[in-house]
């Protein structure tokens, strides 16, 4: 699929999906319900499963790009706010009425009306894919709030104001969806979805590659590793067949939301001095790790000099945060790292190091997330048991034990790959948590104000006024979730 396709594309999806989910929204908060509206000729009454599942697949590359992902992104240092509303986010300011699942739940309402469309249709396979952007849906609301509602969800007639399903619960719920997504799409199809599914193309093989990653992802939240090993394996196995949201040039219809926010209409305001990620670049430069050099990886991420003086700044003008970068929702990167520290927190030492060096090489070729970065001070050379033993080059923290000083390299690339997507933030808190091994292996990110620790997201103040069922006492954006504790 050409950019120029894509560009139609988005430009015939934008308003589609505004109105579906705007219809949607509103059927979840009955708020209108009078005859002459509910009546109105020009409403979305219908659309076909192919046309529902582009816009539905827009509205999820939205969410992996939106503010939360910028929040996230403050909240585990990779970025930093530096002016206006993001200076008080990265200092953990925030209140109900900063966050919003105004897209979140309409979209994850689009995803299950393709599964009833394409139940009626008789396509298991385009269920299934249905099913995949349900779970990433539901993934991203209960990994940043918690309890969250999706049992009742997506049912506004019978469950007006659904109640919260414990987190816990959401999660085994989700592996569940996630396994009969797979069983549905490893089925015969009718219809050509190719022109449009522009994340995929309609390669099935993708698709369940990708979802078998997702649930490696969410077993590795669980801390189920035996798990998390088994479905990463089965997981995306190629740089071809990472989950990239295409972008093009044309400014306010397909261009890339970091580059939108970081060199339009908000630049300045975020950036990378005061971020904990380019104090980690530069430790990984010049070391006594002589097999790592991400100097090109550094200047992919970041130029100097776009809003100030020797400012650190997003790269907009030739690396990660272009216009048309692609933007990553689950790749073969982030699984490669799921099967290397899940190996390790089961000693599985040598079967971690192959998997981690699966993805220097990816990175040694210049490759990350759909773009190239600069050859030039880019060596990613393969690692070996004796690196991470005392006084190894790939242990400068001189940990004890072996399986400590591999999981201080997996957390580290981990970090840096995983820029500016939320799931950074779910490892920045779950490796606290009391039943992973090695607890005390983790990141030294500062805080950047006070002693405690960002631990969730704030419920939304729409919910608050809406549904009797959103918890009270409310928890403050310091609450551990259960996930994660």
């Amino acid at each position: 699929m050409t950019i120029h396709t894509i560009n139609q594309l988005f430009k015939k999806l934008f308003l589609l999906t505004f109105l579906i989910g705007l219809g949607m929204l509103q059927s979840c908060q009955n708020l209108f319900e009078e005859e002459d509206i509910t009546q109105n000729p020009n409403a979305v009454n219908d659309v076909d499963v192919r046309t529902l599942l582009s816009g539905t697949l827009l509205g999820v590359a939205n969410i992996h790009q939106d503010t939360d992902v910028r929040i996230a992104s403050l909240w585990t240092r990779s970025i930093n706010g530096l002016a206006r509303a993001h200076q008080g986010y990265s200092q953990y300011i925030v209140s109900s009425t900063n966050f919003s699942w105004n897209q979140l739940y309409p979209i994850g309402g689009q995803a299950r009306l393709i599964q009833q469309k394409a139940e009626e249709l008789n396509e298991p396979r385009i269920k299934g894919i249905g099913q995949v952007l349900e779970a990433l849906v539901i993934a991203k609301a209960t990994a940043l709030w918690g309890d969250v509602p999706y049992s009742q969800a997506f049912q506004p007639d019978e469950f007006p104001t659904p109640v919260y399903d414990p987190q816990l619960e959401v999660y085994t719920a989700l592996q569940n969806t996630l396994d009969e997504a797979i069983t549905n799409m490893d089925s015969p199809t009718k219809l050509n979805i190719a022109a449009q599914d522009f994340i995929f193309q309609g390669n099935i093989d993708k698709w369940i590659a990708a979802a078998n990653t997702l649930k490696a992802r969410l077993f590795l939240h669980q801390g189920n590793y035996v798990s998390a090993i088994e479905h990463a394996q089965l997981g995306i196995r190629e740089e071809a067949g990472d989950m990239l949201v295409p972008h093009g040039n044309s400014q306010g219809i397909d261009t890339n939301q970091n580059y939108d926010f970081f060199a339009v209409t908000r630049a300045g305001d975020t950036g990378f001095d005061g971020a904990y990620m380019p104090e980690l670049l530069r430790s990984r430069i010049g070391s006594k790790n002589t097999k790592t050099d991400e100097t090109a990886l550094f200047n992919h991420y970041i130029t100097t000099g776009l809003t100030g003086q020797n400012s650190l700044d997003p790269n907009v003008l030739d690396g990660a945060f272009v216009a048309d970068a692609p933007h990553p929702i689950l790749t073969y990167h982030e699984n490669q790292l799921i099967l290397a520290e899940a190996s390790v927190r089961i000693d599985f030492v040598d079967e971690s190091i192959a998997a981690l060096n699966t993805v220097r090489q990816s990175l040694s070729s210049g490759y990350i997330n759909g773009l190239t970065m600069p050859e030039e001070g880019r060596r990613y050379e393969d690692y070996v048991r004796s690196d991470f033993e005392v006084g190894g080059l790939a242990n400068p923290q001189d940990f004890t034990f072996i399986h400590e000083a591999i999981t201080f390299e997996i957390l580290a690339q981990r970090y840096i790959v995983l820029l500016m997507q939320y799931e950074a933030f779910n490892d920045y808190r779950r490796v606290r948590r009391s039943i992973v091994a090695n607890p005390m292996v983790e990141l030294p990110i500062p805080l950047s104000v006070g002693d405690r620790r960002p631990a969730r997201f704030i419920y939304p103040q729409e919910q608050i006024n809406t549904n009797p069922n959103t918890p009270s006492p409310l928890p403050d954006q310091f609450t551990t979730l259960p996930i994660f504790e």
